[in-house]
């Protein structure tokens, strides 16, 4: 994690509107990647707006990262408009996208468990099913069940973007206290920036919820990203030696990594 610096005034003067009112069988070391496949893939949660094109496109190349690194990777899509995503069915690697027409956030647990269920046989180095949310049905958080168990939250370095992303984590925490909420700074040229507003964001977190962020990694502001989303295809494959497609596999391993110790868990 990068530790935090002092929180800016612009972020915390604001906060008041966020603030609430409501035994291994051998001796030997346990292996990183399950021995056999779990009961069930671990859902991650992607609060994304239904126009959020680029944020889309991230989610997507993390689902083709995982596959590629070897791992069962779904993402969960409900009912979105098919400029969002790739079509359908099995795509690059292995990687799948399945919609399901779901009209609450309840409804798309049990949609998303079934898909974790099923896919899980097929997964013995274990897997990940990534499950779009629509960011307004988070009013109803306490509807979603293991659901926002482990969330995924894309921010860019714009303090009106850390604030709105602090909003959301703090809904979550308060259906779920348990919630591992994760952070991905996207949209910046130095490594220092990232690192800047993912302080800024955990220490507020930190200071006015008593719950730590976890940091998974930056995604670089590269042409190359806009350039795979015209052409529908994952920046690691139509671009591989992009900066953004390095940064792309390095917050996949990070997730895959997280998903294989929580299916050993």
């Amino acid at each position: 994690m990068w530790f935090a610096e002092a929180v800016p005034r612009d972020l915390g003067d604001v906060l008041h509107y966020f603030l609430p009112e409501a035994v291994p069988a051998e001796e030997e070391p346990a292996p990183r990647s399950p021995a056999r496949p779990p009961a069930a893939l671990p859902l991650l949660s992607l609060p994304i707006g239904d126009r959020d094109v680029v944020r889309a496109a991230f989610a997507w190349n993390l689902v083709v990262e995982v596959a590629r690194l070897g791992g069962r990777a779904v993402l969960v899509a409900p009912g979105d408009d098919e400029s969002l995503w790739p079509d359908g069915g099995e795509t690059p690697l292995g990687a799948e996208i399945v919609r399901t027409p779901c009209g609450e956030l309840s409804d798309l647990y049990h949609a998303a468990l079934d898909v974790a269920v099923s896919r899980a046989p097929e997964a013995s180095e274990g897997g990940v099913v990534f499950v779009r949310i629509p960011p307004c049905w988070l009013r109803k958080a306490v509807d979603g069940g293991r659901l926002l168990e482990w969330v995924l939250l894309f921010s860019s370095p714009d303090p009106r973007d850390l604030l709105e992303t602090y909003g959301i984590a703090k809904l979550l925490m308060a259906a779920n206290p348990s919630s591992r909420v994760g952070v991905t700074i996207h949209g910046v040229r130095r490594h220092g920036d990232a690192h800047a507003a993912f302080a800024r964001i955990a220490r507020t977190s930190q200071q006015f919820l008593g719950h730590p962020l976890v940091s998974y990694g930056l995604l670089v502001d590269d042409l190359h990203v806009y350039r795979a989303i015209v052409a529908r295809r994952p920046v690691g494959l139509a671009h591989p030696q992009a900066p953004a497609a390095k940064a792309l596999q390095d917050v996949a391993r990070m997730v895959f990594e997280d998903a294989q110790e929580r299916a050993l868990g």
